[in-house]
């Protein structure tokens, strides 16, 4: 039971990091374009991201089962896999980039199992297909759309920006500005929305894992009846998970990782408003059709590659390619070094717990 507490603290303390961290996901084209200030920008991000972290399991229901085998893993596991995710988030953030909560905690995931496993690496499912017959593991769910999402960003937030332009070149620049200014604060709520749909629902699939690993090795075996709730005999993401995941993230995202927020909004390319709602549309509809389909996207590697893609439609020179160098090698080295600090994480704790 003392294992479990600390693992749901952990779990907390990720989704929480994870809610500040990608709090420049939802905020950052619409503070930048100042159609919000930073203030009110987090707290309707705190809003839509609560709103939409109650929307549905799928993810959740991907990363507890669909990426590893359940039945291999132990608390130590789950516990190992946050401790290696918080080190990188908080890292990545101290350092301004904006890299990928999601895939950290897969990486770190994926580390902690093979080190629990004693280097076994048949408990990674690659691909495999499920009792509903659909295709799920770390190559459908997690590595292709880790390559397509980031592009579809680019290119449809292109093709977005560029159609804009075309429908609006005879329009005042004072007139544009006002009416995006008025569909910007539609496309960054939709954004929070999409962003708490899809980032919350990893958290809630570890804390579920945790209690169905916990059920089954008995760790509940002797708690109080009032805690009854805490046998979880079959994988489910009961409601109190969401809740707490769902509030967890919302106080995250009301914090603001000021760090990310202008590496994003600010450093890699200047937006108006007529650019934001491109770019937060496209990463909203993206990560929609993600979380509809049980995929733990990148939320950042979409609303990065969006907004990339909206400023490079200006020109090429817009975009402030430095920055974007570095915040692709965070993008590259995060699944292999948080699978590195997972097994480091799970081999340490196993020496004392």
């Amino acid at each position: 039971m003392t294992l479990f507490l600390g693992v749901l603290l952990a779990a907390l303390v990720f989704e929480y990091i994870n809610g500040f961290h990608d709090a420049a996901n939802a905020i950052a084209t619409v503070v930048s374009t100042k159609v919000l200030s930073p203030r009110q920008a987090l707290a309707m991000a705190a809003v839509f991201n609560l709103a939409g972290a109650m929307w549905g399991t799928a993810v959740a229901t991907t990363i507890g089962r669909g990426l590893v085998d359940m039945h291999a893993l132990t608390m130590v596991t789950v516990l190992a896999a946050l401790v290696g995710a918080i080190i990188w988030g908080l890292f990545t953030w101290w350092l301004g980039l904006p890299s990928s909560s999601s895939h950290a905690l897969v990486g770190a995931l994926c580390g902690a199992a093979v080190g629990t496993s004693a280097g076994d690496w048949h408990v990674l499912h690659w691909s495999v297909i499920d009792a509903a017959g659909k295709h799920t593991g770390l190559w459908p769910k997690v590595v292709l759309p880790m390559v397509i999402s980031p592009l579809m960003g680019f290119i449809i937030g292109a093709i977005i920006m560029f159609m804009l332009y075309v429908v609006l070149k005879k329009v005042r620049p004072r007139v544009i500005n006002l009416l995006f200014g008025k569909l910007q604060l539609v496309s960054a709520s939709w954004m929070g929305f999409s962003h708490g749909s899809n980032d919350a629902q990893k958290t809630m699939g570890i804390i579920a894992l945790a209690l169905f690993t916990g059920t089954q090795s008995g760790a509940f075996d002797n708690a109080p009846f009032w805690m009854e709730f805490l046998r979880t005999p079959e994988f489910k993401v009961e409601r109190w998970v969401m809740v707490l995941c769902a509030l967890t993230m919302a106080a995250g995202t009301a914090a603001g990782g000021w760090r990310i927020i202008k590496t994003m909004g600010h450093k890699m390319v200047k937006l108006q408003p007529v650019h934001g709602f491109a770019a937060e549309t496209t990463a909203a509809v993206i990560i929609q059709v993600a979380t509809h389909i049980g995929v733990p996207l990148s939320t950042t590697h979409v609303i990065s590659t969006s907004i990339m893609g909206v400023g490079a439609t200006k020109r090429a020179s817009a975009v402030k390619w430095g920055v974007v160098s570095r915040i692709l090698w965070a993008w590259v080295l995060t699944l292999p070094i948080t699978a590195l600090l997972g097994w480091v994480a799970q081999r340490f704790l196993s020496l004392w717990i």
